[in-house]
This record gives C-alpha cells, structure tokens and sequence, in this order.
C-alpha cells in the first residue's frame, strides 16, 4: 500500500484482500496505513499457504525501497490503484 506514486510503502499480509484494503482506505483501524494515509493498493500475490505468505511478507520488509519499488513496477508500471472498482 501506498499514498502516491514514490511515496511511503507499506506491505502486510491477510487472509481477506478486499476487506484488508477497505480498512486501510477507510482508516478503520488506527496505525501505520492510517497515519500516513496509504489508500492505494500496489501490488498483491495471492496463495494459500499461510507460511509461504508469512515468508514472502518478511522477505520483502528487508528489502531496500529501490528493491520494493523494482517489485512494484513490474506488474504495475504506473502506479495505478490495483483496488479502484472493488467498493461500487
């Protein structure tokens, strides 16, 4: 998650995407997304193995921002809400 293109990141894991990003984007639980308003989704993988999620997670939160951002743009090059459409 983010607030703009190049801005803060932040990356999590859940077990619900859409009502994940719905709490981030409504500030409905109070911490790092809501401090510093990260709204836009980024990037997500999704699987079903809780542990390889968990690896993934903390991997990702060692990397460099340089790395996280390589990340980013190779499945989104523009920065675009990959959650716009999903609340109607």
């Amino acid at each position: 998650m983010t607030n703009k293109k190049n801005g803060v990141l932040y990356t999590g894991m859940t077990n619900n995407l859409e009502r994940r990003v719905y709490e981030h984007k409504h500030k409905l639980i109070p911490g790092f997304t809501s401090k510093y308003n990260l709204t836009r989704l980024m990037y997500y993988v999704s699987t079903t193995n809780v542990h390889e999620a968990i690896t993934f997670e903390k991997r990702i939160k060692g990397w460099l921002r340089v790395k996280k951002i390589k990340l980013i743009e190779s499945i989104n090059q523009d920065w675009n809400d990959l959650s716009d459409g999903w609340y109607g």
